[in-house]
């Protein structure tokens, strides 16, 4: 059995980049428009998750009906405000940028495996650079979002290669579900919220410092193997 992944499938918000407080001002304004407030809980809920699950949440937490035509304005709300915001550009994660270019000059298949939609992924890849990922996977890009496997399944099978031959990096509960349920070994950089431990995860404080040697001692821990 390998001990070195077949690829590496980033995350993107929380992970790469710091868009989550991006999230948190166009969730809010859009609760705000909606009449309410955005409780504590539902926003902690809402991180890792795709669009539609979002907006159920967002319409439960502030006592709307799951009225159609409210909730397609809703969405077109965060849509916009969020891509204002990721026009200005996005912060990234420590030790991220680092990170993709060591992985992308070792040679491995990597892709960026993402709840948010196309349109505004393809805004943040302007700053994230596209040359980091081999392919990209959006969650209006596949039948189910994270925490189901289906982004992470899409994304192998772009890269022809087995899930469960590939490690997944992910910062929240949701993404980690995901990349688990695809069979991926998963590597947790936590960033908002906490993330539970589980098998075949591995954790790391942040993305700085590693290196292709580290990423392979990871995925071998998380597969309980010794690495080469």
């Amino acid at each position: 059995m390998s001990t070195t992944p077949a690829a590496v499938l980033w995350d993107m918000d929380g992970t790469l980049v710091d868009s989550e407080k991006v999230w948190t001002v166009s969730l809010a304004d859009t609760a705000r428009a909606l009449g309410g407030a955005l409780s504590a809980g539902a926003r902690e809920a809402i991180i890792g998750s795709n669009l539609p699950r979002t907006l159920g949440i967002m319409f439960d937490d502030l006592g709307l009906p799951p009225d159609a035509d409210r909730m397609a304005e809703a969405e077109r709300m965060i849509l916009r405000r969020t891509g204002e915001l990721f026009r200005a550009g996005l912060e990234w994660r420590p030790g991220a940028q680092a990170a993709l270019r060591a992985v992308r000059a070792a040679g491995w298949p990597t892709a960026l495996v993402t709840n948010t939609g196309r349109e505004l992924t393809e805004l943040a890849l302007d700053g994230i650079g596209r040359e980091h990922f081999t392919v990209s996977v959006c969650g209006d890009e596949v039948p189910r979002g994270k925490p189901d496997p289906d982004p992470y399944l899409r994304a192998a099978e772009l890269l022809g290669v087995d899930a469960a031959d590939c490690l997944a990096v992910e910062d929240s509960p949701t993404g980690a579900l995901a990349a688990e349920r695809a069979g991926a070994a998963v590597l947790v950089v936590p960033c908002e919220i906490p993330v539970p431990d589980g098998p075949g995860r591995v954790r790391r404080a942040s993305l700085v410092g590693l290196t292709p040697e580290g990423l392979r001692a990871d995925y071998a821990r998380a597969r309980g193997r010794d690495a080469a």
